[in-house]
Order: structure tokens, then sequence, then C-alpha cells
């Protein structure tokens, strides 16, 4: 019987009972949790990769790995500065398993450079080396903004005021060819008010001063508008199933966990139902939850135990959390000029000293 007539993600076959002599033979994984349409192993996912799944067996990989930040984080980031060279190993894997027609979702956010108010670039050397040197395309850039961040980092945007909050994490979702599996209609978004009142009332063909042809096609309603690569979401979930569960336990609450409707926006645009997602950095295994609810098959990979372990809830039943539809986008406020303050004098030293109190 296939894997999925089971439910089971696609893994490899049965080890043969012969071993040649001294070899011993790899013992197969266990999983820590096993649902109906997944399953979560604790472990390094660069060596468990190579021993649960087939070459060209995965038909999405949706991750957020640890971000390469100067300051380290509780779930064992890496440095900035050795990123590219740690990341390689999984590159390899993330080639080998992934379907000629599949996709690679990375969401990973920024890094400032250590003791000055100026950005890492690890982020987009990571993207051009997995386009360089693993053969991968950008099929296309996404920006989560995050609305609810905080204020960050201190000391550049609210001590010495010389920069604004960073509120947007990269999406790069990546394809082993310039054509892979991909649908916007499965992802369309309500219309906006005005062009409800648009589509009511109508409006005038023509060649616009942009150059655009605006045909009358243009009124046609289709269900829906065509998200952009924009993810306007709030991350606010505090005080959910989720950190209760963790909290009654004295488990660890994962502190870098995505919001479901993350995943689940490109689950949904890039896969069918049965198709099988991984995520190698699962954390808390939002992104298994995600593919569970939307019926997709599932392998999550989380280092930590204590990780996998709160994540139980997730999938217990009752117990769920729930993916975030807003029946409204995020407002986007155009630049402001006139607040109070406008015309508060320049730093001069552009933050070189810190001011006094």
């Amino acid at each position: 019987m296939s894997s999925l007539a089971t439910g089971r993600p696609e893994t490899r076959g049965a080890r043969p009972k012969a071993v040649p002599t001294g070899v011993l033979p790899y013992p197969e994984p266990q999983p820590l949790i096993t649902t109906r349409l997944g399953r979560v192993y604790c472990g390094d996912s660069a060596a468990l990769i190579p021993s649960t799944l087939k070459p060209e067996s995965v038909d999405l990989i949706m991750t957020s790995p640890p971000f390469g930040l100067v300051r380290k984080k509780s779930y064992g980031n890496e440095d900035a500065d050795r990123y590219l060279k740690w990341f390689e190993q999984f590159a390899i894997q993330f080639a080998r398993v992934l379907k000629p027609s599949g996709s690679l979702v990375i969401d990973i956010g920024g890094a400032w450079n250590r003791g000055t108010p100026t950005r890492s670039l690890y982020q987009y050397e990571l993207l051009i080396m997995l386009c360089r040197d693993h053969g991968f395309y950008l099929a296309q850039e996404f920006f989560w903004w995050n609305p609810a961040k905080l204020p960050a980092p201190a000391e550049w945007v609210n001590v010495r005021r010389v920069r604004v909050k960073d509120a947007v994490d990269c999406i790069w979702w990546l394809s082993k060819t310039p054509f892979p599996k991909a649908s916007n209609r499965r992802v369309l978004q309500p219309y906006s008010s005005s062009m409800l009142n648009l589509l009511e009332s109508g409006y005038s063909p023509g060649l616009r001063p942009s150059g655009h042809d605006i045909s009358r096609k243009f009124r046609r309603n289709n269900g829906g508008a065509i998200p952009p690569n924009l993810i306007a979401l709030a991350n606010t979930e505090s005080n959910g199933s989720y950190q209760r569960y963790c909290k009654a336990r004295g488990l660890p609450v994962h502190p870098a966990r995505f919001p479901a409707a993350i995943p689940a926006f490109f689950i949904k645009m890039l896969t069918d139902p049965g198709y099988l997602v991984i995520d190698p950095f699962a954390g808390s295994c939002v992104t298994g939850y995600a593919a569970e609810v939307l019926g997709r098959r599932w392998i999550c990979y989380e280092l930590e135990s204590r990780y996998v372990e709160g994540a139980r809830i997730r999938f217990q039943d009752g117990n769920q959390l729930s993916i975030i539809n807003r029946s409204e986008p995020y407002g986007i406020p155009p630049p402001n000029l006139s607040v109070n303050d406008s015309d508060a004098p320049l730093v001069e030293d552009g933050g070189t000293r810190r001011p006094s109190a």
C-alpha cells in the first residue's frame, strides 16, 4: 500500500535484513509525535533527513531556521558571520529531497552588525548561495510585516534615535525549476471597499498615464484580490493553549514562533491535499499543525526535545490553535510628516555617542 493511502509521510522502504560484515545496521529513527498525517522527529535534521526521506520525495519545505543574530538566543541560533557555512549542510539535503516541481520557503529575519547601526547582509548572502551554489531559483521574495513588533534594536531606535524599528522578515520562495507548482487563486484576499464600489459602479477603461491599458475585463469579479508579496500579520498570541500547556508542565515556550497563517498561506498556494510538507527547524511545530489542518502529509524535525514536548498540545483534540483569517487586511499608513517634533534636530554625529540621561 502506498504511503499516500496510509496517510504516512513518504519514507524509505524497509532496510535489507542482510548486513555486510563489519557494517552496523543504521537504526531507524523513531518519531516522538505521530498523527494521522504527520510525525515529529527529535534530533539534528541534517542527519535525520537522509535517513527518513527518499530523493525527490518532498513537495514543500516550509521553515523558519534560527536567524543569524549577533546576540545568542535560547533556541540556539548561529552567528551571522558563520551562518552560510552552517546552513550549507541543510541546503545539500534540501536540494536532494525536494521534487523538481516543489518549493523551498524560508522565513528569515535580518541582523544588525555588532556595535554599529548597520545591517548584516547574511540573509541576502544565503539567498545568493542557494541559487548560485545549489541550483535553486528565486521564484519570488515575500516580506512579512509584523505590526506588533516592539521597537528594536533599542540602542539605535529608542536611545540614540537614529534608526526606525525593524518589523519585517524576509521570506524567500525558492524552487528547483523556474516553474514550480503554484496557484495564487488558492490565496485570494477579500476585495477592498473601493474595489467593491468599482465593481458595482464601473469605471472608464483606457490607457492610464502610467502606461497601463485598463481593459473592460478589469471589472470582472474573480472572487477576491490577488495578494501582494507583503504579508501583514501581527504575531500577538501571548496566552493561548500552547503557552498554558508549556507553563503548566515546566516546559520552555519557544521564543521564535511564527503565526500559523504564515505556513498555511504557502502550503495552500503551493501544494495539494496529500502532498508532503517538511519543516527541518520545527520549533513548536506550527508548520506541522498548519499542514495537518489543511490535509497535507508532513514531517517536522526539531533539535530540542523540550520544544517537541510542548508541541504536543497542537495535535490534541479540542486544543488546537486556529489559523487566522482576517476579513480586512492591516492598513499600512503612509509616511506622516506632520506629527509632533517633526522638526527635532538631527543627530549630528549619526549616533556615534550615546546621549546622556
